[in-house]
């Protein structure tokens, strides 16, 4: 039982492991703030633009691309360009393009798609359905240099 005390109280012999502060980490409020990851629900048309996190808006805050460029995360290397508005209240919304992606990747109602930031305005994509399972997606196209939406359709979601 002495040394659950020790343990509550952090005290212990020497500058062994576990005994300094300095195991800890810093308190959430001294740590920079790094949005890599986020996540949407699609509450409305999913087919309309997005809105983003606040906080993700605020990461880029100085940097707010045109656009930004989307990856499929198991549908290859293809990008899908979606272009990028904010609304002057700190707000980012994904708007052209969007519908194009959202179609292929049978983004619908009830829908979460997580996103994370992967640098030089790049988002990889993850659907989920309504019970909150991932949509997986195969490529029918092995030639994904053609950036025209029109030409190639680069995962199809299997039934």
């Amino acid at each position: 039982m002495a040394s659950t005390s020790r343990t509550r109280t952090g005290r212990g012999r020497g500058r062994g492991r576990g005994s300094g502060s300095s195991s800890l980490p810093p308190p959430p409020s001294t740590l920079p703030l790094i949005i890599e990851e986020f996540f949407i629900v699609v509450y409305e048309d999913p087919l309309v633009k997005k809105a983003l996190p606040k906080k993700f808006a605020d990461y880029l805050d100085g940097q707010e691309p045109a656009k930004v460029y989307l990856r499929a995360a198991d549908c290859g290397p293809r990008l899908w360009t979606v272009e990028v508005l904010f609304d002057g209240q700190g707000r980012m919304y994904l708007d052209k393009g969007w519908e194009n992606f959202a179609i292929a990747h049978g983004v619908d109602f009830g829908c979460y798609v997580h996103f994370k930031y992967e640098g030089d305005d790049v988002l990889t994509v993850k659907v989920f359905d309504g019970t909150m399972c991932r949509r997986y997606y195969y490529s029918d196209d092995e030639d994904t240099d053609d950036e025209s939406d029109d030409d190639v359709k680069p995962c199809i979601h299997p039934l």
